[in-house]
């Protein structure tokens, strides 16, 4: 039986939207009840993570309005992981505050100009295109040279040597990771490839299980409980973007 793509896409975002606005409501009406609740930092950070999520729906449909509730969210997640690195206990995330305010913020520019420059509009859709094997290896690389780059900075920042007891600290790899990923990710996302949300994915994935790191090792995870949230949503869209994703750019480079 053929599935009607445009139903599909509706009742799949509908989903992502509402599943995200009740999962950040319930969390709020919980965490309220705690008496040690940064209530204000609490519903900031949820309304990020909603603009975020409208800012990813529409970026895996191609809609250039993707840039606009980009910009909202970047700015609060800013915040957010300024606030929470600054916060006695648990690893801080320099690494996410940096890539947020000084990488994403601007980047949010660059996008819009360049989705336009490829036909898209607030009604049309971005001409998608792919990687060629170069430029696949090329990404690999800089991927794999680029984090171990990122987790002796962040090391170094934090004042670590890198490791705790011959161990690799498992919360800064993982910022070194998603800081990364995120700078390969916005970079494929503005140029409209398609294996954006290959990188995406990834990003989804070593989120989910940074803010999971600080929300087991803070006293105070009211709103990482919340991020956590987000990025299970960002993870869920980014994979209904792979798929549209590879349809646009069939048709573009067919």
């Amino acid at each position: 039986m053929k599935i009607d793509e445009k139903k599909f896409n509706l009742w799949f975002n509908a989903f992502i939207l509402i599943g995200m606005m009740v999962a950040v409501v319930v969390t709020n009406v919980y965490k309220f009840q705690q008496p040690d609740a940064r209530r204000f930092m609490l519903v900031f950070a949820s309304i990020g993570a909603l603009m975020g999520v409208v800012n990813t729906v529409l970026s895996a449909n191609g809609n250039i309005l993707t840039f606009l509730f980009g910009l909202v969210d970047v700015t609060i997640a800013s915040v957010v992981a300024f606030d929470s690195s600054i916060r006695p206990g648990g690893e801080p995330v320099w690494g996410n505050f940096t890539l947020h305010a000084f990488y994403f913020l601007p980047m949010q520019f660059v996008g819009w100009w360049q989705w336009r420059r490829r036909g898209a509009t607030a009604k049309e859709k971005v001409k998608a295109r792919r990687l060629t094997s170069v430029q696949w290896a090329a990404l690999a690389g800089t991927f794999i040279g680029g984090t171990a780059l990122a987790y002796l900075v962040l090391c170094a920042v934090g004042g670590n040597t890198g490791t705790a007891g011959g161990f690799i600290r498992t919360v800064i790899l993982f910022d070194a990771l998603v800081l990364v990923l995120n700078i390969l990710g916005q970079v494929l996302m503005s140029l409209a490839y398609m294996e954006q949300w290959v990188v995406w994915i990834m990003v989804n994935v070593c989120s989910i299980c940074l803010w999971a790191g600080k929300a087991a090792s803070s006293p105070d995870s009211s709103y990482t409980v919340v991020m956590v949230i987000k990025y299970c949503f960002y993870l869920l869209n980014s994979l209904n973007g792979l798929r549209i994703w590879i349809r646009l750019s069939r048709s573009v480079n067919s």
